[in-house]
């Protein structure tokens, strides 16, 4: 369809994640090069905080994260945080392939079972991460579960490294008063924001080249169009500049121009509340 009429092999703005596309703002590269430095060097064990609004890209630095981790690293990965702090441990157990059999439903056996696995992989020399995503959804006892685990340690040590991702309302959740404990012990915090103007349309033009493009087919006052309706958001920019592509196509228009865009938006996004504009 649009692909031969815009010269592209593929579609360039598809939300479906490709690792061949990514494009990292100066914050994602700075958040995910301290996060690997701080695997990479043992970090100081204790939390890693890493928030950004849904689509901001939070999924996309886990994926660059896990595939750039030092070959000595063992991870654990949670994508499911509603849990139980039960479920929670033995769910972090099978994951680090660690024997849960006769330890069910006891939070003492798994935790020593645990214990016993961290020390182990130091003996070895293996750095071990748990990395929770979603992590707003966890409960205060999970939470609290979670803490405890940073007590696991040696004279000189903590043995596991946590990476708490999450929405913004995980920010609100660790200021809670009864989680003061648990926040003192963060020694990272990130925080990923949409895309400015000069970045939506590096994104733009980064991801067509990807797909074959040799002229961007959107003029400048589409691009900014496009940034104003997204908010910057990449998953948002991906919807909006696909639904424009096909409306320019259907139109038979080599210039996506802000009229396109505008028609995109009305089809593409929620109505804005009575009385907002752009």
């Amino acid at each position: 369809m649009y692909l031969e009429h815009y010269g592209l092999k593929e579609p360039p703005f598809s939300i479906t994640p490709d690792p061949r596309f990514v494009y990292l703002s100066e914050r994602h590269r700075d958040a995910l090069a301290h996060l690997l430095f701080g695997i990479g060097q043992g970090g100081g064990g204790g939390f890693v905080q890493l928030t950004g609004e849904v689509g901001t890209g939070k999924t996309t630095l886990c994926r660059l994260l896990l595939e750039q981790l030092p070959e000595n690293t063992r991870v654990a990965l949670v994508l499911n945080p509603r849990l139980t702090p039960l479920e929670l441990l033995e769910t972090i157990c099978e994951e680090l392939h660690v024997g849960v059999d006769g330890r069910r439903g006891s939070l003492k056996a798994l935790v020593d079972a645990l214990n016993h696995y961290l020390l182990d992989a130091y003996a070895q020399g293996l750095r071990v991460v748990l990395i929770i995503d979603e992590a707003q959804d966890l409960s205060i006892d999970a939470l609290e579960q979670v803490r405890l685990l940073t007590n696991l340690e040696t004279d000189t040590q903590k043995l596991l490294q946590i990476i708490l991702l999450g929405q913004p309302e995980l920010r609100t959740v660790l200021g809670r008063d009864d989680l003061r404990q648990l926040a003192q012990r963060i020694t990272a915090r990130f925080h990923l924001t949409p895309l400015d103007a000069g970045e939506t349309e590096r994104y733009l033009r980064h991801r067509h080249a990807i797909a074959g493009g040799l002229h961007l087919p959107f003029s400048r006052a589409a691009i900014k169009r496009l940034h104003a309706h997204s908010g910057g958001v990449p998953r948002l920019i991906n919807v909006l500049a696909e639904r424009s592509l096909l409306a320019g196509y259907a139109r038979d228009a080599t210039t996506v121009e802000p009229s396109i865009v505008d028609l995109a938006a009305r089809e593409a996004l929620p109505a804005r509340p009575a009385g907002r504009t752009l």
